[in-house]
């Protein structure tokens, strides 16, 4: 029976590297956001910074390992086999929910994922412990939760995002009234001051405080508690002293050294705080698996009251797991695609918002509107005019200049994320505890954002509901990690080893697929990343341009369009909601083009401003296109859906044709925009008459039918919203290839 337990302790280890690698591919936001933000730093060595501080913050986590063996049930109540599943379960579910809020870009909190893994899992157990005591109720669930830690752990959560985001507002709102956006211009007294406050603040709260977690913090604690003024003192002096001649003899900027700091500080308190959530547990049960061994008991009659005892940490254990972070920051794709949505919720311009505006992001933008109303009448004029001039932004020339390479802001308010994250975070360390880094620093740096104006009248409404759907998610996380981990820690209960191996098998499957599936992403990616920092800066570069976008939204339709006709003959009904998702994905691009219109005229430059009319009217055709597919494909799912009468045969033998007819016309299309042979043109205009003189034909055969053998409503406006909008489709179609051919031949003209 003992290799069933080495064997779970073996999977746990496996579970805690993977765990590690999910983990840190969500956090990595946390630390990495404001020096990536504000570009202040290439991007190599903020990585270096950061794996530094991740390696020190590894070492003073020790501390916080606790929190997994004892903070939310009480281990004296179970049995060694009955904290195995407890262990399993919390690793198994951890590692699916991760990897799930990886995939979708969320960030989260590994800490509340963990937190209620443990407490959703031990409920379970304990439940199965009472109903197997005739002389227990379920009223003595709480001698078995550690519910007093468990309240405390969760209220500090929760409290942290409130603090988290108003203090980020309030510091950032005073910074930008001292450094407005010309911080370039400022007295070097002014950034000595600030350099010396933000580092002797970081030094103190991170540094110091952050050794309350190492083994030898007991030889100079004395020193610390008893001279805790002195230090800080003395710390501002020699850094502001620093700070001085780094601005004023090296002219360098002080933002730049404190951004840098911050980095390493608050990758070291993410370290020192986080690592349990992704180590503890398997520790934990080591530690289990090692006093139960040597017991000589049985499984289920060995008492788990060692895991109260105070356990010192491995520190090897501790530097293996920094390093396995370290590989995971560096090489993981899934913490890109995190990081960029913490970063465009913050950015400073406005810009393709991922997130659409819902009720409560309306209705909160109202409020805010009201609120500014009343405090501008309250407000001194002349305070008001001084405030609006700190906060007033330096004119950007956007000519020739990649705006996807701007900054998202600037480095006043990456200091500010930098420092006030770092302080709150290590304040929850050197009290044991576990804060979330995830709700305090993506709360911060919403508080800065907000206090920074960054969120304008353009850009409040979709600000707001991406914040409220990480927020969502957060709360998802806690509902899920505690169901989920309940289910799965019944699942082992009852099946053992033989459950463990299922859902071990399950996460190789599912993790594969992730990964294949995000590289895929990545690919895809990499390759618009590409044409978007291509300089277009001449007429044929915007026609070559559009063409290659028209090309591919018309290869899309072709595939839609004749899918939708031949689900819709079959009646099939899984395919046709399948092509309504496709539809409507490509309508979301069409939208993310249409709103980078601006930014793609203000880049061009003067002798290309003409072709930008053709970009703008091609856009349009295009969007017209999709527009009318899409209703094809809402309409046809919608019949189908309803369980409506089967469309007649002459109905389907006119559809067939037509989609045969549109097929020829797409596939010259595409020759004629991927090859620029203009001789296809004029087949295509054929083609389009021909097409149209069929539709103006089938409208008239479904008019007769209806006036002699057509029974079915239905049917009838199906038919004639299918006939109809294919007439609008061609006609878009054919009139998009006449403009690209002028425009392209006025450019080789104008160039030649």
């Amino acid at each position: 029976m003992g290799d069933i337990y080495i064997l779970m302790v073996i999977a746990l280890a496996v579970l805690a590297v993977i765990d590690l690698v999910v983990g840190v591919s969500n956090d990595a936001v946390n630390f990495l956001n404001s020096a990536i933000g504000s570009k202040a730093i290439p991007i190599k060595k903020i990585m270096i910074i950061a794996s530094l501080g991740v390696l020190a913050g590894a070492l003073s986590s020790s501390g916080m390992m606790e929190v997994a063996r004892k903070g939310i049930f009480i281990p004296s109540q179970f049995q060694f086999n009955e904290i195995m599943y407890i262990f399993m379960a919390v690793m198994i579910t951890d590692i699916i929910l991760l990897d799930v809020f990886n995939t979708l870009g969320m960030p989260t909190s590994t800490t509340v994922s963990i937190v209620f893994e443990l407490l959703g899992s031990a409920v379970t157990i304990s439940v199965i412990k009472i109903l197997g005591n005739d002389a227990q109720t379920l009223q003595d669930i709480w001698s078995y939760i550690n519910y007093q830690t468990a309240l405390t752990i969760i209220i500090g959560i929760l409290l942290s995002v409130f603090v988290a985001f108003s203090i980020g507002a309030i510091v950032q709102f005073f910074s930008r009234i001292v450094y407005s956006f010309n911080f370039a211009k400022r007295p070097n007294y002014i950034n000595a001051i600030f350099g010396g406050l933000s580092i002797t603040a970081i030094t103190y709260f991170i540094v110091i405080k952050g050794m309350k977690g190492t083994n030898f913090y007991k030889d100079i604690k004395h020193i610390i508690s008893d001279n805790t003024l002195e230090i800080m003192g003395i710390g501002f002096i020699f850094w502001a002293l620093i700070s001085f001649l780094f601005v004023s003899v090296f002219k360098l900027n002080i933002l730049r050294l404190i951004i840098a700091i911050g980095t390493f500080s608050l990758a070291m308190a993410f370290s020192g705080n986080d690592l349990v959530n992704f180590i503890g547990v398997p520790i934990a049960a080591w530690n289990s698996y090692e006093a139960w061994s040597i017991s000589g008991l049985p499984a289920d009659q060995f008492s788990m009251g060692v895991l109260a005892k105070r356990v010192p940490s491995n520190n090897l254990l501790l530097i293996l797991a920094g390093i396995i972070m370290v590989i995971t920051l560096w090489f993981s794709k899934k913490a890109r695609l995190v990081i960029e949505t913490g970063v465009n919720l913050s950015r400073q311009g406005e810009g393709h918002e991922k997130f659409k505006p819902n009720a409560a992001s309306r209705a909160m933008v109202r409020a805010g509107i009201a609120i500014n109303s009343v405090y501008t009448q309250i407000v001194p004029k002349q305070v008001l005019t001084y405030i609006d001039e700190k906060f007033t932004k330096p004119e950007l020339n956007f000519n020739n200049d990649d705006i996807k390479d701007l900054p998202a802001f600037d480095m006043v308010r990456a200091s500010i994320n930098l420092v006030v994250a770092g302080i709150l975070i290590s304040i929850g360390t050197s009290l044991k505890l576990p804060l979330s880094t995830t709700y305090v620093t993506f709360m911060v740096a919403m508080g800065t954002s907000l206090a920074d104006r960054a969120w304008g009248r353009e850009s409040a409404v979709y600000r707001i509901a991406g914040v409220l759907s990480v927020i969502g998610g957060w709360f998802l996380t806690a509902i899920v990690a505690f169901t989920a981990s309940a289910i799965i820690a019944y699942l082992i209960y009852l099946g053992n080893i033989i459950t463990v191996s299922i859902f071990l098998a399950l996460i190789v499957v599912l993790l594969s697929k992730s990964f294949f599936k995000s590289n895929e992403k990545e690919k895809e990616k990499d390759i618009q990343l590409k044409k978007e920092k291509e300089v277009i800066n001449t007429i044929s570069g915007v026609i070559e341009d559009s063409s290659d976008k028209i090309y591919g939204v018309t290869k899309r339709v072709k595939k839609l369009y004749s899918n939708v006709i031949l689900c819709l003959i079959d009646e099939n009904l899984e395919n046709l909601k399948k092509n309504n998702k496709s539809v409507k994905k490509l309508n979301e691009d069409m939208e993310a083009l249409k709103s980078d219109v601006f930014y793609f005229v203000k880049s061009l430059d003067e002798k290309s401003v003409t072709a930008s009319k053709f970009y703008i009217v091609a856009l349009e055709y295009i969007q017209d296109v999709a527009q009318s597919v899409e209703y094809i494909s809402k309409i046809s799912f919608q019949h189908v859906n309803n369980n409506h009468k089967k469309l007649k045969k002459e109905q389907i033998k006119d559809l067939k044709k037509t989609e045969e007819q549109l097929s020829s016309i797409f596939d010259k299309m595409l020759m004629f925009f991927e090859s620029n042979n203009f001789d296809k043109l004029s087949e295509i205009i054929e083609d389009k008459q021909k097409l149209l003189s069929k539709v103006s034909k089938s409208v008239e055969d479904q008019i007769n039918r209806i006036r002699t053998t057509e029974t079915s409503a239905k049917n009838s406006t199906l038919y004639f919203g299918i006939i109809l909008e294919t007439k609008d489709l061609v006609s878009a179609l054919v009139n998009l290839s006449i403009q690209y051919q002028n425009y392209y031949t006025d450019s080789k003209s104008l160039e030649s």
